[in-house]
């Protein structure tokens, strides 16, 4: 994956629009997400996500000096969205945000996932929408988006051990709503009981 990036980054700095177009089918859709957390707007996401690539192909010649397009573009991203954010903050503060719906799994591709049960699944939605912003945001970043704990830290600026902990209150609180509602007992589970008339 990485070698293939490097092979995009040469060829968007030699012009090539086809290897900007697959960087952009690459990353497009993980970006958009991670805008729209910022956000809360579909449509500024999608401006910004795209004048991120136009501002990439504008800059083209220094594409190849990128040493991790991956934490470039989510960086470029961040910013891009926080400025949109400060033009456009009155008009974000009259419109409702109730149509929003970060899906966790859209941008998933795992088959084991098929295995969830459709009322897991929304247990485990209920729990990623319930996370504190920032918690929601790391987790999203580390196990929809597949970052790394450096990266994640690079793009967010924060320490690794500030994920890690994290993380960690994510998984935490994710596996608690998972956690089956232990059935309660109406038979006698001894011979005790029988005789104790509990039955």
């Amino acid at each position: 994956m990485i070698t293939d990036l490097l092979h995009i980054q040469q060829g968007i700095a030699q012009g090539n629009e086809q290897m900007l177009a697959g960087l952009y089918k690459c990353f497009h859709k993980r970006l958009l997400h991670f805008s729209r957390l910022l956000t809360r707007s579909n449509e500024i996401a999608e401006e910004v996500v795209d004048d991120v690539f136009v501002k990439l192909w504008s800059r083209r010649e220094k594409v190849k000096d990128i040493d991790n397009i991956t934490v470039y573009l989510y960086i470029a991203v961040k910013n891009q969205s926080l400025n949109a954010l400060s033009r456009k903050a009155q008009q974000l503060v009259a419109e409702s945000f109730d149509y929003l719906d970060i899906d966790m799994g859209e941008a998933v591709g795992d088959p084991a996932a098929l295995m969830i049960t459709g009322e897991m699944m929304q247990q485990m939605q209920k729990a990623v929408d319930e996370l504190p912003p920032r918690c929601k945001m790391i987790f999203k970043l580390v196990r929809e988006d597949g970052l790394k704990y450096k990266e994640v830290s690079q793009i967010l600026n924060i320490s690794v051990n500030t994920i890690d902990v994290q993380m960690a209150i994510a998984v935490k609180r994710i596996c608690t709503a998972l956690e089956l509602e232990k059935p309660r007992r109406n038979y006698p589970s001894s011979a005790a009981e029988k005789k104790a008339g509990n039955f």
